[in-house]
């Protein structure tokens, strides 16, 4: 079993490494993560400018590798033949904060493991919130049981497992739960100021995300101190609302006045 560690924090974050430290006991480990942080990142293909990979270390003394890349650019760079020997799996994380309903189209952690989908490999994320007094333990040991599972039943073409962790000590985790994906609020607002030459500039502030804790949703369990664990897939398509839209008068008529 060959897995290959990414992430969206960086090469230096520490629950990449303790994601790897954890992985080992399942099998060979290559590590390939970004120079920088690219949270928030998104599905990113780099496509317009040429991509540099370094030898490295991590804090613990093993070897690694980085790339001025996203984190969907470090798999599918792993894939095309920086790493030489096959990947049987690829596990991302592990992310110092939760990615939860629709964060999964924002989150670099979790682009990163459908990168792996896209090739066909089995791809996984971790998540949890980090705390000083918990650390990343927790999320290390249960993701590496979720690894376990994967690499002895294997996983649908086109799927990534998304895994959150509460912030809690082991022994005060309850369990884990398959879920769905739950409803994010969002509560984003324009912040505009002024350069000294007057023009105005932007950022996206506000407060961090809330959510809708439903019953059997990644939101709902997390509530309830279990490890949420959601299958996704990469066909987007709204299969219910096709049927619907069947009924919509369109036609080509020629005539583009």
């Amino acid at each position: 079993m060959h897995i290959l560690v990414t992430n969206d924090d960086g090469i230096a974050a520490p629950g990449l490494q303790a994601l790897a430290a954890a992985l080992r006991e399942l099998g060979e480990v290559t590590v390939l993560a970004p120079e920088r942080n690219w949270s928030v990142s998104g599905h990113v293909k780099t496509l317009h400018r040429p991509l540099r990979v370094h030898a490295t270390a991590l804090a613990d003394g093993s070897p690694a590798l980085t790339t001025d890349g996203a984190p969907s650019d470090c798999v599918a760079l792993a894939f095309l033949g920086v790493v030489e020997r096959s990947i049987d799996m690829v596990v991302s994380g592990i992310n110092p904060h939760h990615n939860l309903g629709h964060d999964v189209t924002y989150s670099g952690t979790v682009t990163a493991a459908m990168e792996a989908a896209i090739w066909r490999i089995p791809g996984i994320a971790v998540s949890t919130e980090y705390g000083a007094e918990i650390g990343y333990a927790p999320a290390a040991e249960l993701g590496l049981q979720v690894a376990r599972q994967v690499a002895a039943r294997g996983l649908p073409t086109y799927t990534v497992l998304n895994i959150n962790v509460p912030a809690a000590p082991l022994e005060q985790i309850k369990g884990f739960k398959i879920t769905r994906q739950g409803m994010r609020v969002y509560q984003d607002e324009l912040v505009r100021r002024e350069d000294p030459q007057g023009e105005p500039y932007y950022w996206i502030g506000g407060d961090p995300p809330s959510g809708i804790a439903e019953n059997g949703t990644d939101i709902g369990v997390l509530a309830e101190n279990w490890v949420s664990v959601t299958p996704l897939q990469l066909d987007l398509t709204s299969y219910s609302f096709m049927e619907k839209m069947r009924d919509w008068e369109l036609e080509v008529t020629g005539d583009s006045g």
